[in-house]
């Protein structure tokens, strides 16, 4: 154990290097975590394409887009994590940057294959290339919320995640800006292409331009700090803290609806408004992105300025904007008018994103400097395996018993959901081709107004949070 002299570096008060340096370093953060949700969010992006071709259900969709990918995602990332604590975070990220981005392009090469007399099909090959897309993505947000928490000191530092957390919203933008339009003109296999081999660059960027900080530069004079903290030691720390496991649940239940609802949000779209992949993307996607990364940097803007007169803005002001969430995101998904969808999902958006810059802040602000990276991988791991790897299969699954019930009260006991897509479609009689007209759409809406239930839940445990947060906070 040893102590941070206190005549030391003046880190705690203005951060590590110079104030436009450090802008730079925090938006090349911002660009990895942009990538990270671009490759991530493409899956949905091209499912009206995607699905009908590789005639797969609702729920193994939701496989594919969630458990399939945060399963490895979550068991590699408190490695590199730990990994993230002792050695070169540049350099990690850098390789983790890499292998995504290759195996994102790799995903669009996706086709049976045969082993040894045994045929694969295009679904287990594409779900190979999503496990190892998890596994290098794995490696992205711990070792930059511990960069970011060396360059900026606590008393700026939510503003700063608030701006590294618009990743999650601008790379669904990007993803749906760019990888609408492709797969309208080429295909869904050449998206991934174009979204997945530029991230090859922006790893030899950060290589060539981004700093390794001193561990704990930003602490006061006189914090203790250990040479070395062990994932024993990070879970100890936060054994004790009630905020962290409650802001970690809430997290939880926001990811649970939020990845939920963003893996089948075109094709809801397609269903109930008749969009194709670019119209979605660029028409409603994109607008409804770009207005949720301002309410993701906007809350820890506000939580920044609150904080002086109201210590634990950072987690009420994200609980009740959560719960606010649901209601409107029900309000959109129940209307037959695209307009009022659009404005419904757009405000929605901007409110349930904010969980996020609470979730970073609190997480390694009740945690000593060198346990950050594993505290905010304990978190990740609870919301990427239950909120990114439940909420999309349970949405898609959901939407799939919704669909057999309601053919079979319709009549047509014996439609499968690809028999209501693409091709097989326009093969069906009069008689079933209007049993999928009403239940194709309408199962998946049923489901997406469940599903958005959920952030109600999520706010509760981000307001309950706050009888602890002031207790439990060491970056002050």
């Amino acid at each position: 154990m040893t102590a941070v002299d206190a005549e030391g570096s003046d880190g705690h008060v203005h951060g590590y290097g110079s104030r436009a340096y450090r802008s730079y370093v925090l938006t090349a953060l911002l660009a990895s975590y942009i990538l990270n949700f671009v490759d991530r969010a493409l899956l949905g992006v091209v499912a009206p394409q995607l699905k009908p071709e590789l005639g797969i259900s609702d729920t193994a969709f939701g496989l594919l887009t969630g458990f399939g990918f945060a399963l490895l995602y979550t068991l590699v990332g408190i490695p590199v994590a730990q990994l993230a604590e002792t050695r070169h975070r540049v350099w990690i990220m850098a390789i983790c940057i890499t292998v995504w981005s290759v195996m994102t392009a790799l995903c669009g090469l996706a086709a049976p294959i045969t082993i040894g007399g045994i045929v694969i099909g295009a679904f287990w090959v594409l779900l190979a290339c999503r496990v190892g897309v998890g596994m290098g993505e794995s490696g992205c947000t711990p070792p930059a919320n511990s960069l970011i928490a060396d360059y900026y000191p606590p008393a700026r530092r939510s503003t700063a995640l608030g701006f590294y957390a618009m990743g999650v919203t601008l790379g669904t933008v990007l993803a749906n800006l760019i990888g609408g339009p492709v797969t309208d003109a080429f295909g869904w296999r050449a998206a991934f292409f174009v979204v997945g081999l530029p991230g090859v660059l922006l790893a030899l960027l950060m290589v060539l331009t981004v700093r390794e900080p001193p561990r704990g530069y930003t602490d006061p004079p006189g914090t203790v700090r250990r040479a070395r903290a062990t994932f024993r030691d990070a879970l100890k720390e936060v054994s004790s803290k009630p905020s962290f496991w409650l802001v970690t649940v809430g997290s939880m239940l926001a990811a649970f609806g939020g990845y939920g609802i963003n893996s089948f949000q075109s094709l809801f779209l397609n269903r109930s408004f008749g969009l194709t992949p670019g119209e979605a993307g660029v028409l409603v996607n994109t607008p409804v992105g770009l207005v949720a990364a301002m309410g993701t940097f906007g809350a820890g803007w506000a939580a920044e300025r609150l904080g002086h007169r109201y210590p634990t803005a950072i987690a009420w002001l994200p609980g009740v904007c959560v719960m606010l969430a649901a209601p409107v995101h029900i309000l959109g998904f129940s209307t037959g008018n695209l307009a009022l969808c659009v404005a419904c999902l757009c405000i929605g958006g901007a409110l349930k994103y904010t969980y996020l810059t609470g979730q970073y802040t609190i997480g390694q602000g009740v945690v000593s400097a060198q346990a950050r990276a594993v505290a905010i991988a304990i978190i990740l791991f609870v919301v990427n395996l239950l909120g990114y790897g439940l909420g999309p299969l349970f949405t898609g699954l959901l939407s799939d018993v919704i669909f057999a019930a309601q053919v079979s009260d319709l009549g047509a006991p014996e439609l499968v959901r690809k028999s209501c897509e693409g091709a097989a479609r326009a093969a069906l009689g009069a008689t079933q081709q209007a049993v999928c007209k009403v239940a194709h759409p309408e199962s998946l809406r049923l489901s997406m107004l469940v599903t958005s239930c959920v952030y109600a839940v999520s706010g509760f445990f981000f307001l309950l949070s706050c009888r602890w947060l002031k207790r439990d906070m060491v970056a002050v």
